[in-house]
């Protein structure tokens, strides 16, 4: 279900884009004034821009609705934990055999002796 919501979400968010940037700025309208052969196109005179700016608003409200489904989605996964709520089998700790008693001196009576 996610990955269809990721797909819906960047096809919306590509094709919001590219109307936009084929829609005519608010100074084309002039040009059209003047004879820029825009009445002779697929939609005629106006046509195109309330084609192109209803398309642009519902896809920019599925875009909006598929941004607060992912971020739901998001909200309200459940997982298994990160690595530090993962139990780790410990192993009972062997015991510690005891050290060499050292002489007090610190063993240097018997450095210092010279055998014969």
């Amino acid at each position: 279900m996610e990955t269809a919501i990721w797909i819906l979400h960047l096809l919306s968010a590509i094709t919001v884009i590219v109307l936009v940037l084929l829609q005519h700025g608010k100074g084309a309208d002039m040009g059209a004034a003047f004879g820029s052969g825009s009445s002779g196109s697929l939609f005629g005179a106006s046509g195109s821009a309330n084609f192109l700016s209803r398309t642009t608003g519902v896809l920019a409200a599925v875009f909006f609705m598929t941004s607060l489904g992912l971020t739901y989605l998001s909200s309200h996964k459940i997982e298994d934990g990160g690595v530090m709520d993962k139990a780790v089998p410990v192993e009972p700790a062997k015991p510690v055999e005891a050290a060499p008693e050292v002489p007090a001196d610190g063993g240097a009576s018997k450095a210092t002796e010279i055998p014969e």
